[in-house]
């Protein structure tokens, strides 16, 4: 399954209130206008051993729960790196409704806020598969799970060798959070696309399966394609990164970042974003916009982030 960029820009809706559209230099305070909701209110519920979900019913709650774990995007450009562990369920009708009505500058916030968390967890997991390529003898069960999930063997009765682990290492690495929060923002209009809402597709990725959500103009002579779906944004995320790190169109971004590593040189996203011009039939134009848009709205600060110990916090739609 080869996937591609595809760009979208439809109207949706951000379950919790996210998703954000546009771009804007000048730095402004958090404005959030008044929407007619009902008395805002968040449950809390206590799931044992999980995550901690809380219901939210208006952006102005989301912003208070921001708040109470110090979670800002200045908080970025001022070295304080740390982010709050935070999943959300999906991008619903509301925001759709409610995304006019919020300064551009707003709109962006919540979006970078909501998607970060998502994609440094993703690297965590890589990081921890990362540590089993390194460190598990060769015929370890664990490490031939990996390398399946990498597609460097076809089944667990192949056998690793020592030149197959370096292969693996060179695919099993990170994806720094300032090129997957704009390609998050440039592929799904912000997550207000109905690929966003349908089917939690926040990276544009094709499915050739015939379960891919269809374009409204699908060209016929690519075949049978969709856009792929998702069970969720966490996994949207995880999807992106695996293609990034498994198709050949993105070999070139797997040997600079590998070059990175042996020089221990940082990953970030400006070091790589050059690498990805076969992402999108835009080519080189399509990474010039997505390094505009790192370094427009300050997102390479985010490349030195981390997440908080906190519990997982999971929201989810509250009524209105």
């Amino acid at each position: 399954m080869k996937k591609h960029f595809y760009r979208i820009t439809c109207v949706l809706a951000f379950a919790i209130t996210l998703i954000i559209s546009g771009c804007s230099t000048q730095k402004k305070p958090l404005i959030i206008p008044k929407i007619k909701t009902p008395n805002p209110i968040v449950n809390i519920k206590q799931v044992p051993e999980g995550p901690l979900e809380i219901s939210i019913v208006s952006l102005q709650e989301l912003d208070k729960l921001f708040d109470k774990y110090q979670y800002s995007s200045e908080n970025w450009e001022n070295g304080k790196w740390e982010l709050p562990r935070i999943t959300f369920e999906k991008v619903t009708d509301n925001w759709q409704k409610n995304s006019q009505k919020l300064p551009v500058e707003t709109k962006k916030s919540f979006f970078f806020r909501l998607m970060a968390p998502l994609i440094l967890m993703a690297n965590e997991n890589i990081l921890g598969e990362r540590e089993i390529v390194k460190y598990d003898s060769l015929n370890s069960p664990e490490l031939k799970k990996v390398a399946l999930k990498y597609r460097l063997i076809k089944n667990k009765k192949n056998r690793i060798t020592a030149t197959m682990r370096n292969m693996l290492l060179n695919k099993v690495d990170i994806l720094p959070p300032s090129l997957a929060l704009a390609q998050a923002a440039e592929e799904s209009g912000w997550g207000t696309s109905r690929f966003a809402k349908e089917g939690n597709a926040f990276f544009g990725q094709w499915d050739f399966s015939g379960n891919g959500m269809k374009p409204k103009r699908q060209r016929k002579a690519l075949g049978n394609y969709g856009v792929a779906r998702f069970d969720s944004p966490l996994a949207s995320v995880e999807g992106y990164m695996l293609n990034i790190n498994t198709n050949n169109a993105y070999k070139k971004l797997r040997r600079v970042r590998a070059q990175l590593r042996d020089k221990n040189q940082k990953i970030t996203g400006l070091k790589l974003v050059g690498t990805l011009n076969k992402y999108s039939e835009r080519g080189q134009a399509y990474t010039e916009g997505l390094r505009k848009m790192i370094r427009y709205n300050k997102l390479q600060f985010i490349d030195n982030s981390y997440l908080a110990d906190n519990r997982l916090i999971h929201l989810i739609s509250g009524q209105e």
